[in-house]
């Protein structure tokens, strides 16, 4: 398959790409720095042209649209997967010390990112053989689940790209693209920190088989990686 994700210079993104390049698939990366993603380069060395690492930056329409003309470029094919993983966690500040510029730029990479990215490569998933259109989201954005509050901007911007997710799988499914949102758990990155439960690879091997399992009827859905599907 070919697979593009975005945010790969870490955590899932990074083992994602790794273990996708293990099996024998082809990825397109994205990272926000180039200058960050030293293990993402180390895998490209030995990816046997495999791995094409792209800057990208997801708040951005023209890099955005640099990136999708890049990806066309290299094979007009298509894209058989689109994962959508960049993603940011803000301050977790409480409402009095809630930041309004900070709310506003978590928003523009968690839940506006997807769509833009989503949007330019369109085309390049309708040439694809699967048309599958994945989102990383968080069970924090889950409006049934709240049930410790704060985190203001993490859990509106992940519920806003829950709600993208829902629109997309309505309005894309006469063209045959199924797209859903994943909570990957509560995983050892730098985001979650070093006391989370799941380890990154456990997260990222059980994210593949539920993205190769996804078929039209789980569309619009919201999964967690052991595929339960989870509360809105």
């Amino acid at each position: 398959m070919r697979i593009v994700i975005t945010g790969t210079s870490r955590g899932i993104g990074l083992e994602l790409t790794r273990q996708y390049l293990a099996r024998g698939d082809t990825v397109e990366a994205a990272v926000r720095s180039g200058s960050q993603a030293a293990a993402l380069k180390h895998l490209e060395a030995s990816s046997s042209g495999r791995l094409r690492i792209h800057t990208c930056d997801v708040t951005h329409d023209g890099a955005v649209a640099d990136f999708a003309r890049a990806i066309e470029r290299a094979d007009a094919a298509g894209v058989d997967l689109l994962i959508n993983n960049a993603g940011v966690m803000g301050k977790p500040t409480s409402l009095e010390e809630l930041e309004l510029a900070d709310l506003h730029a978590v928003f523009e990479v968690n839940a506006v990112g997807p769509l833009r990215v989503t949007r330019a490569l369109l085309p390049l998933v309708l040439k694809g053989a699967r048309r599958v259109i994945v989102h990383m989201t968080s069970r924090m954005g889950s409006i049934d689940d709240n049930r410790s509050g704060g985190a203001y901007a993490y859990r509106m911007s992940k519920a806003a790209l829950n709600m993208a997710c829902r629109s997309l799988a309505v309005d894309l499914s006469d063209r045959g693209v199924t797209t859903a949102v994943f909570h990957p758990g509560w995983v050892q990155t730098d985001m979650g920190g070093l006391h989370a439960p799941t380890p990154v690879d456990v997260s990222a091997r059980a994210l593949i088989e539920q993205f190769d399992a996804l078929s039209p009827e789980k569309s619009g859905r919201f999964w967690s990686f052991e595929g339960n599907e989870l509360p809105w």
